[in-house]
C-alpha cells in the first residue's frame, strides 16, 4: 500500500517525515539533546562579506555551511512540533506546529533568495546541487510578506488538523460518529450498495469546510512560488526530478501509455464481476465503475474486493491476516517481522529509541492522525513510525513500505541535510514497495505465516490478481491527483470548477464516477489527505513504476533464475549490498545516475511490471474475450 507517504507538511522543505496515533513512550530528557543549547543564532548570509565585490566559491561554500546548519536546527524543530501535533491533535498543539512551521518557511525562503547572489559561479558539483535542491524540494515556498507567510503555515497545518479530527454521523446510528478508519472498514466489507454509499458520501461530505481553506492556500503559494522563480507551485514540483518541468509530464505519459492496456483489461474483469453482484442498472456495460463500489475510499486501490474478484475459489488461502490473529500476534509483533526482513539482507536493527518513540497503536482518549508515516525526527538516527496497526495483511505489507523510509533515512543519514532525500521522491516512496514484492506466499511459509504455497496455474493466477488489484489499480490515481493540482495552481481549474475537474480526470484515467450527481459545493480532492496536506502524489505512480524495475535487478543480484513473481531477496546479503550502495547516495546524485548504480539503467522502465504480471495479463485477456471493455 502506498498510503505511506509524504514530505512533512507544506512548512517543509525536506521529508524528515515520509509516508503519512497516542504517543510513543515519552522519551527521557538524556535521550534528546535540548534544541536551545545546538541551535545557531542565525544562518549565515550570504552578504557578511565586508567587501562589495563579487562572492567568490570560497564564500559560496561557506555560505552553504552554514546554511546547512541552520535548515538542519529547523527542520528538527519543524519535525518535533509536527510529532506531537499529530499525536495530540489540540488547538495549542497545532499552534506549536504553525509557528515552527512559520519559522521554517521563513528561514527557506531566506536562504532561497540569499542563494541567488552564487549564481554563475563554477561551483563545485555537490554544492550546486545542493542550491539546485534547496530552491525545488520545499514543497510550498512562503511568500516574502511576513503576514502571509504565517497565514500560509497556519493554513497548512490546519488543514491537515481537522482531516485528522473530521467525522461523520450516520442519522441511522442516533448520534455515534465514524472516523475514517471506521468508513473505510466498511468499504472494504460490506457488500451492500446503499451502505457502501453512505460511508463514502460521509466522508466525502466532511470535506467541504476545506475547499474555500484550500482556495486561498493557493494563493499564497503561488504567490511564494512567483517571487522564488517559478512559473506557479505545480511548476515547482515538477522541477524536482533532474529534467525541465514539461518532461515530466510526458515523462508520466509514456509510461502510463505503456501500462494503460493491462489496466484496462483489469477494469474490465472488476466491472463484469461487479455486474454480477450488483447488476447491470447500477453497474452498466461501457461506463464508469460508481466509485463507492471498489472497496476503498478513493478507488485507488482494490484488494479489499478480493472476495469477489477471486479468480479460482478453492485454493489455499493467501490471506495472512487470520493467521496474525489467530497467533495473537499484536502491534508491536508485527512491526518485529518487517524489521526481520530488512536485517535478514544484511541491514542494521532499528536502534532501541525506535521501539521507545514510535506509535503502533491508535489511542482511544484523543484524535490523532493515523496516517501511517515514517519519521527521523532528530536527523540522526531518530526513526520512528506512526501507524495505528491492525492484524491484517495489507498492514503487515504497510509496515514493510514504512520502514523502507526508515532505512533509508538511516543509509543517508551522513550526508548534508538537501541530500537527506531520496534520489526523487519516487525512489523513497518505492523502496518499501519493493521490499513488499519479496514478500511472497513462499516468504510467508518460511515465517509461519501460510501453510501452503499456491504452485500451479490457478493458484498463481489468484495470487497475481491479489497484487495487481493493489499495484495496477493504482497507477491511474497515483498520476491523476497532482494532475488535478498542477491544473489548479496553474489558474486553469478555478475554485468552483474544482469537483467537476476532479470526477472529469478520475473517469478519464480511473474509469470510475461518482455515484452522486456532482455538486461544485463538494471538495472530493479534499477528501485526500494529500492534498490538504500539500504531499506531492505523482512519486507514487512512478514508484509503482520503479519498484518492479528495482525488484528485478535485486533478484538478478540475487541470482534468482525463476520467473519475476516466484522471486524472493529474504535473506540474500548480495542484494542487500547492492540496495545499500543505492540508499546511501540520497539525493546527492541525479537519480538516474543513483538507479544505474542499483541497476545498470539509467531510464525509468515499466517493462518488469509487465514481467512480473505476465501469468495474470494471460489469463485476462481470456476471461475477457466477449465483453464489453472501455467507458
Amino acid at each position: 500500500m502506498r498510503l505511506s507517504c509524504t514530505a512533512l507538511l507544506a512548512a517543509l522543505s525536506l521529508p524528515l517525515m515520509l509516508a503519512c496515533g497516542t504517543s510513543a513512550p515519552t522519551p527521557s530528557s538524556a535521550a534528546c539533546p535540548p534544541a536551545v543549547a545546538s541551535r545557531p543564532m542565525a544562518a549565515p548570509t550570504a552578504s557578511t562579506s565586508s567587501s562589495a565585490k563579487a562572492p567568490t566559491v570560497e564564500q559560496a561554500l561557506a555560505w552553504l555551511k552554514g546554511a546547512d546548519a541552520a535548515l538542519r536546527v529547523a527542520f528538527v524543530d519543524q519535525s518535533r512540533a509536527d510529532w506531537i501535533n499529530m499525536n495530540f491533535l489540540t488547538h495549542d498543539t497545532s499552534r506549536a506546529s504553525a509557528l515552527a512551521a512559520d519559522e521554517s518557511m521563513g528561514l527557506v525562503t531566506r536562504l532561497i533568495e540569499e542563494s541567488r547572489r552564487f549564481d554563475g559561479l563554477p561551483l563545485p558539483a555537490d554544492a550546486a546541487r545542493q542550491i539546485h535542491l534547496l530552491r525545488v524540494s520545499n514543497p510550498i515556498v512562503s511568500p516574502a510578506d511576513a503576514k502571509e507567510r504565517a497565514e500560509l503555515a497556519e493554513l497548512s497545518v490546519k488543514m491537515v488538523d481537522d482531516y485528522g479530527a473530521a467525522k461523520y454521523c450516520p442519522p441511522r446510528l442516533k448520534g455515534k460518529c465514524l472516523e475514517l478508519p471506521d468508513l473505510e472498514r466498511i468499504l472494504a466489507k460490506t457488500r451492500d450498495y446503499d451502505e457502501a454509499l453512505d460511508a463514502w458520501r460521509g466522508w466525502q461530505r466532511t470535506a467541504r469546510p476545506q475547499k474555500a481553506r484550500f482556495a486561498r492556500y493557493v494563493e499564497l503559494a503561488n504567490h511564494g512560488a512567483r517571487e522564488a522563480g517559478f512559473a506557479d507551485t505545480g511548476a515547482l514540483w515538477k522541477s524536482g526530478y533532474d529534467m525541465p518541468p514539461e518532461q515530466l509530464e510526458a515523462e508520466a505519459d509514456r509510461l502510463w501509455a505503456v501500462m494503460k492496456p493491462f489496466y484496462e483489461e483489469l477494469h474490465c474483469y472488476v466491472r463484469g464481476r461487479l455486474q454480477q453482484k450488483y447488476g447491470k442498472d447500477k453497474v452498466p456495460d461501457g461506463k464508469p465503475i460508481p466509485a463507492h463500489l471498489l472497496g476503498n475510499m478513493w478507488a485507488q486501490e482494490w484488494e479489499e474486493l478480493f472476495d469477489l474478484l477471486e479468480p479460482y475459489k478453492g485454493q489455499p488461502s493467501i490471506d495472512v491476516g487470520k493467521r496474525l490473529r489467530d497467533k495473537k500476534l499484536d502491534e508491536r509483533s508485527m512491526v518485529r517481522i518487517g524489521e526481520r526482513f530488512y536485517t535478514s539482507l544484511g541491514l542494521d536493527p532499528l536502534p532501541d529509541t525506535f521501539w521507545e518513540r514510535s506509535l503502533f497503536k491508535k489511542p482511544q482518549d484523543r484524535d490523532v492522525v493515523c496516517h501511517a508515516s515514517a519519521w527521523d525526527v532528530e536527523m540522526n538516527d531518530d526513526l520512528r513510525i506512526k501507524m495505528c496497526v491492525e492484524p491484517t495483511e495489507a498492514d503487515l505489507l504497510t509496515i514493510h513500505h514504512e520502514l523502507g523510509h526508515d532505512y533509508y533515512f538511516h543509509a543517508y543519514k551522513g550526508l548534508p541535510v538537501l541530500f537527506q532525500q531520496g534520489a526523487n521522491e519516487g525512489f523513497h516512496e518505492a523502496i518499501g514497495d519493493t521490499i513488499a514484492l519479496s514478500v511472497t506466499p513462499g516468504y510467508f511459509r518460511s515465517i509461519g505465516l501460510l501453510d501452503q504455497v499456491p504452485t500451479d496455474e490457478r493458484g498463481v493466477v489468484n495470487v497475481q490478481m491479489k497484487r495487481a488489484l493493489e499495484k495496477v489499480a493504482f497507477l491511474p490515481f497515483g498520476m491523476l491527483v497532482d494532475r488535478w493540482r498542477w491544473d489548479v495552481f496553474s489558474g486553469k481549474v478555478a475554485p468552483d470548477q474544482y469537483e467537476a475537474a476532479w470526477w472529469a480526470l478520475r473517469t478519464k484515467y480511473q474509469g470510475v464516477a461518482s455515484p452522486v450527481p456532482i455538486d461544485a459545493a463538494d471538495f472530493g480532492a479534499g477528501a485526500k489527505y494529500h492534498v490538504v496536506a500539500s504531499s506531492t502524489y505523482v512519486k507514487y505512480f512512478l514508484a509503482a513504476i520503479y519498484q518492479f524495475q528495482f525488484h528485478r535487478a535485486l533478484c538478478k543480484a540475487a541470482g534468482h533464475t525463476g520467473p519475476l513473481h516466484t522471486c524472493s531477496i529474504y535473506g540474500n546479503h548480495e542484494a542487500g549490498a547492492r540496495l545499500s550502495a543505492m540508499l546511501a547516495l540520497g539525493a546527492s546524485k541525479p537519480w538516474p545516475e543513483a538507479l544505474a548504480t542499483l541497476s545498470g539503467e539509467t531510464r525509468a522502465d515499466p517493462s518488469a511490471m509487465l514481467e512480473y504480471f505476465a501469468p495474470l495479463r494471460a489469463w485476462l485477456k481470456q476471461q475477457n474475450a466477449g465483453q464489453v471493455c472501455g467507458w
